[in-house]
């Protein structure tokens, strides 16, 4: 493996000459050297060698005993030049080699160390072979910081030129034999493995019996052979298998059980094997404290349940155990791990174990206790849906909960409730019945909206019809409503201008029996405050309707029609049905009276206003009322619609599964590719085509096009240099592939391309100055890395030297914007997190749409494959009978950020697209930069380049 590298020098322009160099090392102190040897190493790093420094810093330097000093100067024999112009080791090199020797023999073991890890990067045979007898001393130093150091030293000899040291793998097996400091011993075994690998077996070997007790070092070094050699010796794996099997099984370290774990699914696929590695990493999972070791120990499981589906299914309620833990991270990747293990043998204990943590969550106070609730909730409504046999006994839990969940969980339970009654007919009535017990406790007006949805939707039986009519009656309270609330309005005026007649009441108290039967005090203004909550539980709906939720009034306008149809259907008697539409218009038409009325805080919107006054008529208009088309509208459709939204989940989650299969399995009749055959001598051997899977021909015409399409002219064709860059991105960063064109018939001396960016790019590897002669061609390329999805600029120019040394021309380049597509993914999330992140998300982009596209679903479209957006909303890509659209669209970039947007326009007639598209993302520039797609887009101008 090789490396390299990088060192920064502040100031390139006031470089020291080389005799200021020498006068500094021979004059100056030890702080004074110190400094200059650094600057001397920078200058050599950079590609000023300067031979001519070699003697002074022998004569100068060496025979310092300062530490940091002969620290750096190890540094330097590590750089400096060794050969000589005609390619010989240079005299002053035997100096070197007598210092290097006599370091070897100091008495103190830092220095002999520091030494030896120098040798370890000397690659002269030369200067090694007087060095083997003093490494080959330092093996039998009494310090271990010397011998483990001597170990790598005498391996490296050995690699540069095996005949300095024809015995190393020998002297390096009686070294382990002798060896008690664990450090010491895996250095050494590691050395052995590479050198001689019968040596490496044959002590394997002899403390197979005591591997227990060996040092974790150790252990990891014997697996990390293992993993090596038996890619290479397959017949051995059984073995193998079973030594690693006993490290599992005895090893007191946790990263020894790791290691052994993951080789030991590599090296079998046996259940049992898979098994066991499965349950250490559990264990893992369940006792390190470190939260990173959790998910790591879980990603593991879930790896090994994808290739071995079925066989650690046992495992997941061993699994569930991190609940405990307080990390939100690590509990989320618990549970998603978890719930891919559950079959119908272990599902009810998996939601009794589920049951207990959510009952447990309801009386927590730790942070994000709300969302490891809705946590629980998504998954035990996942559980209910896979397994019928759960679903009641799970609802009844959920709803009885309810009440005590936040706006957010209690609507992720009524949207559970919903997809059940839709695909369980047989539990609908029941569930149905516990719904509307439940709901006088919720206060949420989303909660009741959703409730509300099912009620009309589901309640198929006439005494459920007469339990939902009686809540709802209760909740709305007196009717009508303006009518009530003026007169309450007017009472509590008369009161208050009665107290300010009189003297001023003080409170008054009175005692009160506490639950212990002790008795306590309450005050007269408390106990009216609760009078006033009581009031507002009983009547949630008015409340709500009073403080602006006029979209809970349609919502219960819909459901009080779709109701008094059901009872038409079911064929209730005239004058019981005649009251209770009476009853239905009553209250309609009170909520329309309220909402226009000027003792409201909020005034009703008109679109709650046409939906509501809509009802209404096709309560009382007679001719309007045709009982077909109406039942089948409110009774079929909205019903049908949404079962066709949940069989539409059912197929996506059906094909991820079998994509998820098909992507970790392999069919027996797939053709194999043999990368050696695809190449240009191919057709010169007279291979078949049927040894690839690929043409060579046509992978290069792809490859050819792809690169043409992402080629950008930084320059003009009457420059005196013509430039081009390819742009390759990567996943977080541009590499920029600079082609130069000398357009002269001189040459261009110290030719440099300089680059500059906006936004959240960096120029990591700036291009390297070169001279180009007349009409000749130079590539260089430049590294910037990309920390973001905002749209960022690249500009800059070319400098090269004119004919005299203090002239200079400089050609100013094209500016390249980087394209933010490549880095924008599309991604799906569900409904409850759109709407968290939207309301979190504080940099908005509203963009009002005016585009000449013929249909909504083609610009629906093209938004999409524009900006890599996702859509969300089901049944969004419609067809043209229509002529509006709503839907969410969302998107992740690869650093992690999170982009929405919503969707609002209609076609008008014959006319263009208009509307608004809203972009919501937690940084400025990523919602800046998707607008400035979006208006591209709308106006038809946006042509899908990679580079803009």
């Amino acid at each position: 493996m090789s490396g390299y590298t990088l060192v920064y020098e502040p100031n390139s322009a006031t470089k020291t000459s080389v005799h200021e160099f020498k006068q500094l090392l021979e004059k100056g102190k030890d702080d004074v050297k110190i400094d200059t040897m650094k600057r001397i190493l920078v200058a050599i790093i950079n590609g000023d060698p300067m031979p001519d420094l070699l003697m002074h810093i022998i004569r100068f330097v060496m025979p310092s005993k300062n530490k940091e000093l002969k620290k750096l100067l190890y540094f330097y024999w590590e750089v400096c030049p060794k050969m000589d112009e005609h390619g010989k080791m240079r005299h002053e090199m035997i100096l070197v080699c007598n210092a290097i020797q006599r370091d070897l023999q100091h008495p103190n073991e830092y220095i002999r160390g520091n030494t030896l890890r120098y040798l370890n990067k000397l690659k002269e045979p030369e200067l090694l072979e007087t060095l083997v007898p003093n490494v080959r001393q330092c093996l039998d130093h009494r310090h271990a910081y010397v011998r483990k150091n001597a170990v790598f030293a005498l391996y490296s000899i050995y690699k540069v030129s095996d005949h300095l040291c024809p015995d190393a793998d020998e002297v390096i097996y009686q070294f382990l034999a002798d060896e008690f400091d664990s450090v010491c011993k895996r250095n050494a075994f590691v050395c052995l493995g590479d050198l001689n690998r019968e040596m490496a077996l044959a002590y394997i070997q002899a403390n197979i019996g005591v591997i227990e007790t060996l040092d974790p070092l150790i252990q990891l070094a014997f697996i990390e052979f293992i993993k090596r050699d038996a890619l290479a010796n397959p017949s051995l794996k059984t073995q193998y298998t079973q030594l690693v099997e006993e490290m599992v099984e005895s090893s007191p370290s946790n990263v020894v059980v790791y290691e052994a774990s993951t080789t030991l699914s590599q090296l079998t696929s046996s259940p049992s094997a898979v098994l066991l590695s499965a349950t250490k990493f559990v264990e893992l999972a369940t006792k390190e404290a470190d939260n990173n070791v959790k998910i790591i120990s879980l990603s593991r499981i879930d790896d090994l349940n994808r290739e071995y589906p079925g066989v650690i299914n046992e495992l997941a309620l061993e699994i569930l155990r991190v609940l405990s833990t307080q990390d939100i991270d690590v509990r989320r990747q618990a549970l998603d791990v978890a719930l891919k293990l559950v079959t119908s043998r272990n599902v009810e204990d998996i939601v009794k174990l589920l049951k207990k943590e959510l009952e447990k969550s309801s009386v927590a106070t730790e942070d994000k206790t709300a969302e490891y609730r809705q946590l629980l909730i998504n998954a035990i409504h996942q559980l209910a849906i896979k397994f019928v046999e759960v679903a009641t006994n799970v609802i009844d839990l959920l709803l009885d909960s309810m009440s005590d969940l936040n706006t957010a969980a209690a609507y992720e339970v009524i949207v559970f409730v919903k997809e059940v009654v839709e695909k369980f007919p047989n539990l609908r009535q029941g569930i149905v019945h516990r719904l509307i017990q439940t709901l006088p406790s919720v206060k949420s007006g989303k909660v009741l909206r959703g409730s509300l949805w099912i009620i009309g939707e589901y309640t198929l039986e006439e005494k459920l019809v007469q339990e939902a009519w009686k809540f709802i009656r209760g909740s709305v309270g007196e009717v009508p409503i303006l009518a009530s609330f003026r007169k309450h309005k007017e009472e509590d005026e008369n009161k208050n201008d009665d107290q300010e007649e009189g003297a001023t009441p003080k409170p008054t108290k009175k005692p009160v029996v506490l639950p212990d039967g002790t008795y306590a005090t309450e005050s007269a203004f408390s106990a009216e405050t609760k009078d006033v909550n009581e009031d507002q539980d009983a009547h949630r709906i008015r409340h709500l309707i009073l403080k602006g939720d006029y979209h809970l009034a349609a919502v219960l306008s819909s459901t009080l029609v779709k109701l008094v149809l059901r009872l038409e259907q079911l064929g209730t008697k005239e004058p019981v049905l005649n009251g209770l539409i009476a009853e239905a218009l009553l209250i309609m038409v009170s909520i329309v009276r309220v909402g226009e009325s000027p003792h409201v805080e909020k005034r009703i919107d008109e679109d709650s206003a046409d939906r509501i006054l809509s009802y209404v008529r096709i309560l009382t208009d007679d001719d309007a009322r045709d009982q077909k088309i109406l039942e089948e509208t409110f009774l079929n459709d909205t019903r049908d619609a949404y079962a066709g939204q949940v069989q539409e989940q059912e197929i996506k989650k059906a094909a991820a599964v079998a994509q998820d299969l098909q992507d970790n399995a392999e069919q027996v009749d797939d053709a194999i590719t043999f990368r050696q055959f695809v190449s240009n001598g191919k057709r010169n051997q007279g291979l078949s085509d049927d040894l690839a899977l690929n043409s060579s021909s046509s992978a290069k015409k792809d490859d050819l096009s792809s690169r043409l399409n992402k080629i950008i002219p930084l320059t003009g064709y009457s420059d005196p240099i013509y430039a081009e860059a390819y742009i390759k991105v990567h996943q977080y960063d541009v590499v920029l592939e600079v082609l130069l064109v000398n357009q002269t018939t001189n040459t261009l001396r110290n030719l440099s391309v300089e680059l500059a960016t906006l936004g959240d790019l960096k120029v990591v590897d700036k291009p390297v100055t070169a001279n180009i002669g007349p009409h000749g061609f130079y590539k260089m390329s430049a590294t910037v890395k990309v920390t973001s999805a905002d749209t960022g600029i690249l500009f800059g120019n070319i400098v090269y030297d004119g004919s005299h040394s203090d002239d200079s021309t400089i050609v100013i380049l094209n500016d390249i914007h980087i394209d933010i597509m490549d880095y924008i993914k599309p991604a799906t999330c569900s409904e409850s997190q759109f709407r968290k992140m939207w309301n979190e998300f504080e940099w908005e982009n509203k963009i009002t749409i005016k585009s000449p596209i013929k249909s909504l679903k083609e610009y629906l479209e093209k938004l999409m494959s524009g900006t890599n957006m996702n859509c969300l909303t089901p049944g969004a890509v419609i067809g043209e009978e229509c002529q509006f659209l709503s839907a969410n669209l969302y998107s992740r970039s690869t650093f992690g950020e999170d982009a929405l947007a919503n969707v609002c326009i209609e076609m008008k007639d014959n006319g263009p697209i208009i509307g608004h598209v809203r972009i919501r993302a937690k940084g400025q520039g990523l919602a800046l930069s998707l607008g400035d797609r979006v208006n591209a887009i709308s106006k038809g101008t946006h042509s899908g380049d990679a580079v803009a």
